[in-house]
């Protein structure tokens, strides 16, 4: 049932925007709870990375004085990966073109945060 609701709110992420490559819900400590990749993308090794960003993400917020931490945005030449809490042991990941309109972008993954937040 839950992962039933993972798929469909994933699945509205990623149909909101062509440049919305892969997303994926995964739990603080790098379990894939349900993903949307392409075939190059490796679900265990998102899982892994993400959990480090979002550790060493609330390091640097809480050393730096930020308060804590809410979103990870990391840039490279091919596009973006945004990640976003969704409630306090989930994080939505998302990979986009470089060419992403990031507001929308952070807009959608607001809205699927919530949603799973709701379901977890």
């Amino acid at each position: 049932m839950r992962e039933e609701m993972l798929k469909s709110i994933l699945d509205e992420l990623k149909g909101s925007s062509k440049d919305i490559q892969a997303a994926a819900a995964i739990s603080t400590d790098g379990l894939v709870m349900y993903s949307i990749l392409s075939n190059d993308m490796d679900e265990d090794r998102m899982g892994a990375m993400a959990a480090a960003m979002l550790s060493l993400g609330e390091r640097i917020s809480d050393e730096l004085g930020r308060g804590n931490l809410e979103q990870v945005l990391i840039k490279g030449e091919q596009g973006y990966v945004l990640m976003t809490h969704a409630g306090p042991d989930t994080v939505v990941c998302v990979v986009t073109q470089s060419a992403a309109k990031l507001g929308l972008v952070f807009l959608d993954i607001k809205r699927a945060a919530e949603s799973i937040s709701k379901i977890i």
